[in-house]
Parts: C-alpha cells; sequence; structure tokens
C-alpha cells in the first residue's frame, strides 16, 4: 500500500478507524523531510497491513499545530487509536523498520492500562 495523505477532514477518522497508522509530517521546502520520503514510501510498500499517511505541514497548519509539531520531519504512529509513538528526525530505513516491529509487538491492553493508570494518578493529585 502506498502512502495517503491526510487532512484535518480525514486525520481523526483514519487514527480511530486504523488498527496501526504511521503520520509523516513534512513539507516540500525541508530537506530531511526529501530523504525520509522515499525510506517512508518504501516501508509502505513492505507493509500492507499498516497504513502510512502523510501530512503537508504547509497546506495542514492548523492539524501540524494541534498535534505539537516543532520540527520536521516527525514520524507519529497510532496503535488502535492511542498514539503510541513520537519523534522528529529522518530515521534511515532499519531505524523504522525498528519502530514498525515495536508498535506491531505492544500489548495494547498493558498499554490502556498504563493510561488508565496514570490518569488515576493525576486525577488523585
Amino acid at each position: 500500500m502506498s502512502t495517503i495523505n491526510l487532512t484535518a477532514d480525514d486525520f481523526e477518522k483514519t487514527v480511530t478507524e486504523s488498527d496501526i497508522l504511521l503520520v509523516d509530517f513534512w513539507a516540500e521546502w525541508c530537506g530531511p523531510c526529501k530523504q525520509f520520503g522515499p525510506v517512508y514510501e518504501e516501508a509502505s510498500k513492505q507493509n500492507p497491513d499498516i497504513k502510512f499517511g502523510k501530512i503537508d505541514t504547509e497546506a495542514e497548519q492548523a492539524l501540524a499545530s494541534a498535534a505539537g509539531i516543532t520540527s520536521i520531519p516527525t514520524l507519529m504512529a497510532f496503535r488502535e487509536g492511542v498514539l503510541v509513538f513520537a519523534q522528529p528526525g529522518a530515521l534511515p530505513a532499519p531505524m523504522l523498520n525498528n519502530v514498525i516491529g515495536a508498535v506491531r509487538d505492544l500489548d495494547m491492553n498493558a498499554v490502556r492500562a498504563d493510561i488508565e493508570a496514570q490518569r488515576a494518578k493525576a486525577a488523585a493529585e
């Protein structure tokens, strides 16, 4: 599967409806983004079970701001609607493959339990 362009109109729906979604925040003028683009595209072809999205931070400034993007490229990974990874910088292919493997291997029941524990602790303070 090749990458899809995401916008403010379809971002939330895509996050919530995808088992695993990787999102590349990028811009046309960004040199590291241009280096990372082919690596990301190749990963999307090698992992057809994962949805790969791209967000042009120039065209979607409000969405990039809402996502807290301060540096590009930034890669985010969502698993079952939960943000589980976010890191700025152009990843080489082996590191991107490691991220993909780690996201696949997550125990989402444990992740959700950790989130609930953090919420309960915050509410108690």
